[in-house]
């Protein structure tokens, strides 16, 4: 795979498994913070910041989805890139449908803003990414952390008074986020990536259980911590909505689909028809990203015509305690 070293681009040097064929995902280099507090290094500011995304990665989407739920669209602004990512990593098709230019930096590559950050950039440039217009510098690429700040932090900027990380849910959100990681956010891709049968054994597996234990957890409660929706279920949500389209097939996650749970797929319907939701998700992206960009695992790169996902199909959810906040609640289904 490809990656900058020394700030250099080469197509030769990142491998993405390790000695006994485990997926091996790279750490985030770009730590700092949005802090509410003026005198802040990185202080929360209306149109100071963009965000650079694409459609297709769950993690990017993540933050996007943030974005949409706060309010944040005038306040943040976005590029996306090109859903195929070829030799050159992450390119800006503004003439593709959903796909713009750099909006503020106008390159070429996502792998122009890292060097401009640091121009002994080593690692592979990766979305999202939190850019101060102000400093011209990346303050962030972690996608939790950015999901957080554009939660707490510009919480008085947004135009809905929304919380994703309510008072009295911090340890249950923090300890669900995590708990999710390993086995369902990342564990599609240690199973897709998977260089040997054992690494994808213990993956697949790993994963169905912590599906099975989440779908149990979701027959008397509305999200998977209690009665308020909040950024573990946006979490869980960019890895569900893209499982039965991609990792089901793509990644051989084929145990089952998100479609044949009891409670897992009325709870996906629930979260996409909520209000801000559906216009975060574009599965045309999703599928050409995955499909398109891994030729190690499709070397035809033939994108599926299917399946056909019905995210608009009723659902019984809104039986349950609580609800998402009335900025957010849908029209009746």
């Amino acid at each position: 795979m490809n990656m900058l070293v020394d700030g250099e681009w080469r197509t030769d040097a990142y491998e993405s498994t390790d000695e006994e064929g485990e997926f091996d995902r790279q750490e985030t280099a770009f730590r700092d913070r949005v802090e509410e507090d003026p005198d802040a290094e990185f202080p929360a500011e209306a149109g100071r910041y963009h965000l650079y995304v694409s459609y297709a990665c769950p993690w990017a989407h993540r933050t996007l989805l943030v974005r949409s739920l706060k309010g944040l669209e005038d306040a943040i602004s976005v590029s996306v890139v090109d859903p195929y990512r070829e030799n050159d990593g992450w390119e800006f098709s503004p003439e593709k449908e959903g796909c713009t230019e750099d909006r503020v930096n106008g390159f070429d590559y996502l792998r122009e803003t890292y060097v401009a950050a640091d121009p002994e950039f080593t690692g592979r440039p990766t979305v999202p990414v939190l850019w101060d217009t102000e400093r011209e510098t990346i303050v962030n690429n972690e996608s939790a952390e950015i999901m957080r700040m554009l939660d707490t932090a510009f919480h008085d900027i947004g135009e809905r008074d929304v919380t994703l990380y309510p008072e009295g849910y911090h340890d249950e959100v923090d300890e669900t986020i995590e708990d999710i990681y390993e086995p369902i956010n990342n564990g599609v891709y240690r199973a897709g990536f998977a260089g040997t049968q054992r690494a994808y054994d213990r993956a697949v597996t790993e994963l169905f259980d912590a599906l099975d234990r989440y779908d149990d957890l979701l027959e008397d409660r509305r999200y998977l911590c209690g009665d308020a929706l909040t950024e573990a279920d946006v979490a869980m949500f960019t890895t569900l909505v893209r499982f039965d389209a991609v990792y089901h097939t793509h990644f051989k996650c084929n145990v089952r689909q998100i479609s044949d749970y009891d409670n897992l797929w009325p709870y996906l319907r629930d979260l996409y028809q909520t209000e801000g939701v559906a216009e975060t998700v574009n599965l045309s992206h999703i599928k050409e990203h995955y499909y398109r960009s891994h030729a190690d695992l499709n070397p035809k790169r033939i994108v599926p015509k299917g399946p056909d996902i019905d995210f608009e199909e009723p659902h019984d959810r809104d039986e349950l305690p609580g609800g998402p906040p009335e900025e957010l609640a849908a029209s009746p289904q």
